[in-house]
């Protein structure tokens, strides 16, 4: 057979290339055209026109400073409006070319002043006008590289703009205003052209409606006025933003406040304390505490700390497990107008220490099976026992704690190697409490699940807010978690009402009920936090349990714990689940880096203020200056930026988008990359390091990968764990010669991310099952990590394929529970694990 000789740009090379110099090449590789705005409540079929006036000799003022033609100074201000709803600097638009106004993608980079951005229009648009136009899907299908489509045209021909109501797919080309548009079967979105009269907008109403149709406009006639007013001033997509869409954001759209009580959360339980001591305010393994027993324990414990010296806002950990003993001890902190800090027990010593020394922490409380743990990291100051300082029975009135007070610290994973101690306050705290009692309908009766770790914050909220709202807390055992099927029983048999869990846990729960169907009767409210909820695990729960809302939580440990609530009551249109809108007493903007508001609907980072606004971090002025500020729009109030990115729906709410740094959510945990890779530089050996979150098969994974020489992963795992806590321990390490780098001499961070998701080399060599039990585990492990069959081996490592906890107790499940899920996490090879199966 004869091969057909190819050109550059792989069609035949007989025929003219169509692209001799490779400019048609550029604009298909640099990516597709910028999608079009979406901003509708109700999406209706048809289009629309939207005229928009502009002063007279707007766009005559900016040519004649900028020396170009109305043509480059209508696309600059159209790709100025473009990379301010898109967020992306980086913009292209369809531009007509030719005698039969074929739009190309025309595309610019929207930066500098805008004098710079006009004269980068006209060097665009003479570009596209000195070569000829190939057929352009021909040549995307020859490069590989997509068809061209255009979420928006700027088309500066007078007679382009089109009849105020039009039938779908008409779009594309229209004629003069009385004239039958012609049909284009796939229509920009949004289509604009100018006259002596102003532009015009003719937009698709799926996409748009009227009001937001007018407001692009106004974002057009913004940019032309800014352009001509100050051509050598910076373009800035904030600016565009009008006065009354700024007062709408910074106003009703950022939250609407609320009156705190006077009281602090312990005041208020011990108010309910003496109007109703002999109900029962937290089970634990079958033991009790009733609201007059809390009283008294948690006052006497106050006193204790108080009589040994215990001055207003010194830090006190609490190291203790997860009952009533530590209940105990965090109301105690309170009252004594102490500053709880949580710290699990078994974290490693260095890292208790670490924490304790950042915190300045000179007080703790513990429990006798605790104080181990605490004595190894070793405590500059005392330390009490919460059942030696309940039977003390010290005298003297508990403080005043203002509502400003300190009221407790948590240690979120640092950027730096050091974890940061984020301050909140009691004003805060409460007003969260308020929040999560009202959205989610706490009450007398209620029966709150207590169900996360204590160094993870919505742990507090779960502690009390059910004894606040006149209810019962249920502290539930970590086994029983491990164990959905004991763990969906012990919400039956305790008839709990309200339970939070983070995605990962709730796709266990949802996974095992739609294979063992099971009714929860008390079940009335089910709150998802920690990490991104995805629309399939919403449609899923709906159709387990059509009647019980879903809350989708949203907040950060900065900001009090959550600051939004979505109360979900179906799946939610679009791609994403929405977070809903600021809860009570917070304020919440999407801005840009100059904290000025961001178009409505367009991505910025999302920033916090009000009273949810934590002191900073604790020691750590460089961070804290880094995060924390002084509201521009509210002074006097604080101010938090998240670095998280989202953006305002139509509907009030706000959406997620992502993280703009290398801070990611994993199982409910929020980690610094950069933390584990100080912790592996510090391994001997281990000369250059990387971590990524890798989608593999069994879920979201942290994958380390190392050079140079030293112990093998398995070790590594090991040194990493005696100075992190589990969370931060990579699934994965993986050594390289070295690690691949961008052009700019970068880690190619995308480059990892994409080797872990196609198994970065951490399954065994794929091989037979020796015995029946070997033969079961590994096709048990391959169904519940969604692995192709053949690529596990008995020698395989659990957590190396992509194991976690949550799938452990997937695996269980697919073992008919012949093995606990401390069983897979204590052999995570698969072969000894097959070795406690019964033959």
């Amino acid at each position: 057979m004869t091969s057909i000789p190819t050109s550059r740009t792989g069609l035949p090379a007989d025929r003219a290339d169509p692209d001799p110099d490779g400019h048609w090449e550029r604009v298909l590789r640099g990516g597709g055209a910028t999608a079009a705005p979406v901003w509708t409540g109700r999406p209706r079929p048809g289009t629309a026109v939207h005229d928009e006036p502009l002063a007279r000799g707007t766009v005559d003022r900016v040519g004649a400073v900028t020396g170009a033609g109305p043509d480059a100074v209508l696309l600059a201000a159209h790709a100025a409006v473009l990379a301010a709803l898109s967020g992306d600097p980086e913009v292209t638009t369809g531009v007509p070319a030719g005698p039969d106004g074929t739009p190309v993608p025309v595309p610019l980079r929207v930066t500098g002043t805008w004098a710079a951005l006009v004269r980068d229009a006209a060097a665009a648009l003479a570009a596209t006008a000195a070569r000829p136009v190939p057929d352009l899907p021909a040549l995307a299908a020859a490069l590989g590289t997509a068809v061209p489509g255009f979420g928006t045209v700027l088309d500066p021909r007078p007679a382009a703009h089109g009849v105020v109501e039009v039938q779908p797919g008409a779009l594309g080309r229209t004629g003069p205003r009385g004239t039958d548009p012609q049909t284009d079967p796939a229509p920009a979105a949004l289509r604009v052209s100018a006259d002596p009269g102003g532009l015009h907008l003719a937009y698709r109403r799926d996409h748009l409606d009227a009001d937001a149709a007018a407001r692009i406009g106004g974002y057009h006639a913004t940019a032309l006025a800014l352009a001509a007013a100050g051509p050598d001033t910076p373009v800035r997509p904030s600016a565009l933003v009008g006065a009354a869409e700024r007062a709408h954001q910074l106003g009703e759209l950022a939250g609407r406040p609320r009156a705190l009580p006077d009281r602090r959360v312990h005041e208020l339980l011990a108010d309910a304390a003496a109007a109703a001591p002999d109900e029962i305010v937290a089970e634990h393994a079958g033991a009790t505490l009733t609201r007059a027993e809390l009283d008294r324990r948690s006052g006497r414990v106050a006193r204790a700390l108080l009589a040994r010296g215990l001055a207003a806002e010194d830090v006190v950990a609490v190291v203790a497990e997860r009952d009533l003993d530590w209940l105990v001890a965090v109301l105690a902190v309170f009252r004594a107008g102490g500053a709880y800090l949580p710290v699990e027990p078994h974290f490693p010593a260095a890292r208790i220490a670490r924490t304790l020394r950042r915190a300045d922490c000179r007080w703790a409380l513990t429990t006798p099976g605790a104080r181990a743990h605490l004595d190894a990291a070793g405590v500059p100051g005392t330390v009490l026992t919460v059942a030696a300082a309940v039977d003390e029975d010290g005298p003297g009135p508990l403080p005043d704690v203002p509502a400003d007070g300190l009221a407790y610290l948590y240690f979120t994973s640092g950027s730096t190697g050091e974890p940061k101690g984020a301050m909140c306050e009691h004003a805060g705290m409460l007003n969260h409490l308020l929040a999560k009692i009202e959205d989610l309908r706490l009450g007398p009766g209620s029966v709150v699940a207590q169900t996360a770790p204590q160094c993870f914050d919505i742990s507090l909220w779960q502690l009390v807010a059910g004894p606040l709202a006149g209810g019962r807390t249920l502290l539930v055992e970590q086994d029983a978690i491990l164990d959905v099927r004991r763990f969906l029983d012990t919400l039956v048999a305790h008839r709990v009402t309200v339970v939070q869990l983070v995605p990962g846990y709730l796709e266990v729960v949802l996974a095992y009920l739609e294979r063992h169907p099971a009714p929860l009767p008390d079940l009335r409210m089910v709150s998802a936090t920690g990490e991104a909820l995805k629309k399939e695990l919403v449609q899923r729960w709906f159709r387990t349990f059509p009647g019980v809302p879903l809350v989708n939580a949203y907040g950060l440990t900065e900001t009090s714990d959550d600051t939004n609530h979505a109360v979900l009551r179906s799946a939610p249109d679009g791609d994403r689940v929405p977070l809903g809108g600021p809860v009570p007493g917070v304020r919440v903007y999407v801005v840009d880096d100059d904290l000025a508001p961001v178009p409505l609907g367009a991505p910025g980072e999302i920033v916090f203020s009000g009273v949810c606004v934590g002191r900073g971090y604790v020691n750590d002025p460089e961070r804290t200056a880094a995060a924390f500020g002084t509201d521009p729009h509210r002074p006097g109030e604080r101010l938090y930026r998240s670095g998280d990115h989202g953006r305002w729906r139509p509907d009030g709410q706000l959406e997620f988008l992502g993280r703009r740094d290398n801070q990611v959510k994993l199982r409910g945990f929020r980690i610094e990359i950069g933390e584990i890779e100080n912790a592996l530089l510090g391994v001997p050996g281990v000369r250059d390091a990387c971590v990524v979150v890798g989608e593999l098969p069994g879920g979201p994974q942290l994958v380390a990968y190392r050079t140079g020489d030293g112990p093998g992963p398995e070790q590594v795992r090991a040194r990493l764990a005696e100075v992190l806590p589990a969370y931060l321990v990579p699934a994965a390490v993986h050594r390289l010669d070295r690690l691949p780098v961008t052009p700019n001499g970068k880690t190619d961070r995308a480059a990892l991310t994409a080797r872990a998701a196609a198994g970065g080399g951490a399954a065994g060599t794929p091989a037979g099952a020796v015995t029946a039990n070997q033969r079961r585990v590994v096709d048990a492990v391959a169904a519940v990590l969604d692995l192709p069959a053949g690529a596990v081996s008995p020698s395989d490592h659990f957590t190396g394929l992509g194991g976690t906890s949550l799938s452990a107790v997937k695996l269980v499940i697919a073992l008919d529970r012949a093995v606990t899920v401390r069983d897979v996490l204590d052999h995570p090879v698969l072969t000894d694990l097959a070795g406690l199966l019964p033959d």
